[in-house]
């Protein structure tokens, strides 16, 4: 398993659609590994394949952010059968960090995909599960966070967004924005 690099919002591929898994095998079961340790190392409750640059259609979710056992969800190639209810949360993203802020989306959703050997299942979910879903599916249709927001909000989250990057920059400066001797 291996930690891998989260790509960061503005890069386009956060912004395409996901191709399908075409078959579940050896290696997709390596990049589901590394997710899962990715996720967990951010630390976050989901991941998309697009955010480690990927463009497949996969994902991984643990609601609890490892913090209890059995909580670990993978899923691949999925879709969203049914949805309930209006359910208002608070989300972020590894891809945009830093930035929270409250997004509308359904209550109760019915998922149908398959699991890290290939079988297919369905689940229901409901509150930060149905959250986590829904967020992570639309990653891999290329649609962000950002864009279940209105303009305005969008354009002061931005603002916010490249306080945070500049921020970031610097503290990555070992010179402090100096320029070496």
């Amino acid at each position: 398993m291996a930690i891998r690099d989260i790509v960061l919002f503005p890069d386009s591929i956060l912004t395409k659609k996901c191709r399908p898994v075409e078959e579940v095998d050896d290696s997709v079961r390596t990049l589901i590994d590394d997710m899962v340790e990715t996720m967990y190392d951010a630390p976050g409750v989901g991941l998309a394949a697009p955010q480690v640059g990927i463009p497949r259609r996969l994902t991984v979710i643990d609601p609890t952010a490892g913090e209890e056992e059995d909580n670990l969800y993978v899923f691949v190639n999925p879709e969203i059968i049914e949805r309930e209810g209006v359910i208002r949360w608070e989300e972020g993203c590894l891809s945009i960090p830093g930035v929270y802020e409250h997004v509308e989306r359904s209550a109760r959703v019915v998922v149908r995909a398959l699991d890290r050997n290939g079988e297919p299942f369905e689940l229901e979910a409901t509150e930060l599960l149905a959250v986590c879903i829904q967020h992570e599916i639309d990653h891999l249709d290329g649609v962000l966070f950002l864009d279940h927001l209105s303009r305005l909000k969008r354009r002061i989250v931005l603002k916010k967004y490249k306080k945070q990057l500049s921020k970031m920059a610097q503290q990555d400066d070992p010179n402090d924005g100096e320029p070496p001797d």
